[in-house]
């Protein structure tokens, strides 16, 4: 009787149960060979996690094309030329009958300097889409700018106050904040090797790094050579400059090739030594690739930059002519006027600083209205 009932139990098992035991014999075997960690005993899975942390780091996202036609647009804003002259009318009368006739008579076509007709950038470029507004110092001194002169955290909240007052007076160029870091330091006494400048830590360079990630700013590494060179100089800091964020500036004032020691005279770069320096970091970009940097060159006297036509853009990057002087309003546009204006390169920019220029009596800070005034008009804005 019992095997009688074991027999039908067995068949129906067969009959009724037989589809889902391979159904789930099947799904057995899956899981088996796709995750073959839930099967495994005493295996630890921070190699996994890291694996694939290092596997998202390495895809990076596809900049969408540089469009041409808004980069155009944008340049020709920013040269802010003074809008054609409308046509006029005279009589003119036939000396033969007498008759006077109205004819209209088209102004003469006045060619500017800008904007400057450069190579496009590639794609990812910040120029001239956005306006970089930086704060320029050195951690280790309060009198080289405001980036050293006051705590990180109120320093970055007086720096957002600026990136609010471009926002509002422009607010069809959005704006990339900036730390714009003096690296390499001029020095009155010549130093170990008689170079009279001071290269700064890279602690100083990271503490600097993680100001900007606080508020998604960019970083400019500033270089005061003396009389080093930027050969020597710029392969110092490649890891930096391997970095998306991470910018140049050269400063011509301390580039001291007459053998007189820094703030004594004011130095000099030639267009070959920023075309080296533009050709050095866009072999890192190519070799990396990046989207294009940013290089600042710090200018206010005309023999600062010799043979400024020699300057070459290239398509990975983007240069700004920066009016380094101070003083008050009519003393810095006549130097802008003199030095950036009639030399052009590619971009342009514009320095304000909170004390020197205010130091004669009842002179006020220029407002961001004051430069969009200016023609050009300055992408990149630094406050010292």
């Amino acid at each position: 009787m019992k095997k009688d009932f074991f027999h039908k139990f067995k068949s129906m098992f067969n009959v009724a149960h037989f589809g889902l035991f391979v159904t789930l014999l099947v799904a057995f075997f899956v899981l088996f060979f796709l995750f073959p960690e839930f099967f495994a005993s005493g295996v630890t899975y921070v190699r996994d996690s890291e694996t694939i942390k290092s596997i998202k780091k390495s895809i990076k996202p596809t900049l969408p094309p540089l469009d041409t036609i808004l980069y155009d647009k944008k340049i020709n804003e920013l040269a802010n030329n003074p809008p054609p002259k409308p046509p006029t009318t005279k009589v003119v009368k036939d000396p033969q009958t007498g008759v006077e006739t109205t004819v209209t008579v088209e102004p003469k076509p006045i060619i500017y300097p800008w904007p400057v007709k450069t190579v496009y950038p590639n794609a990812g470029a910040i120029l001239p889409f956005k306006r970089i507004i930086a704060y320029y110092g050195n951690l280790f001194s309060t009198k080289m700018g405001v980036l050293g002169e006051y705590p990180p955290d109120e320093m970055l909240q007086r720096l957002n106050v600026e990136v609010k007052k471009w926002e509002l007076a422009d607010p069809s160029t959005p704006i990339v904040p900036a730390l714009h870091y003096i690296a390499v330091v001029a020095q009155a006494s010549p130093g170990a090797d008689g170079k009279y400048r001071a290269r700064m830590p890279h602690s100083e360079i990271d503490k600097v790094l993680a100001m900007a990630e606080k508020v998604n700013a960019i970083v400019f590494l500033d270089i005061q050579v003396g009389f080093s060179t930027l050969q020597a100089e710029l392969p110092v800091f490649e890891k930096y400059f391997k970095l998306p964020n991470v910018h140049l500036g050269v400063d011509a004032e301390f580039s001291m090739k007459s053998g007189i020691r820094p703030g004594k005279v004011v130095g000099t770069y030639d267009a070959e030594d920023i075309n080296f320096a533009a050709n050095y970091l866009a072999k890192i970009i190519k070799e990396n690739n990046l989207p294009p940097k940013v290089l600042v060159v710090h200018r206010y006297t005309q023999k600062m930059i010799t043979n400024y036509k020699e300057i070459k853009p290239l398509p990975e990057v983007q240069i700004v002519m920066h009016m380094d002087g101070w003083g008050g309003k009519a003393k810095k546009i006549n130097t802008y006027q003199q030095f950036i204006y009639k030399e052009p390169v590619q971009f342009t920019g514009f320095k304000l600083f909170y004390k020197n220029d205010i130091l004669t009596p009842g002179t006020i800070l220029m407002t961001p209205n004051d430069l969009l005034k200016l023609s050009p008009q300055p992408i990149y804005v630094q406050y010292q």
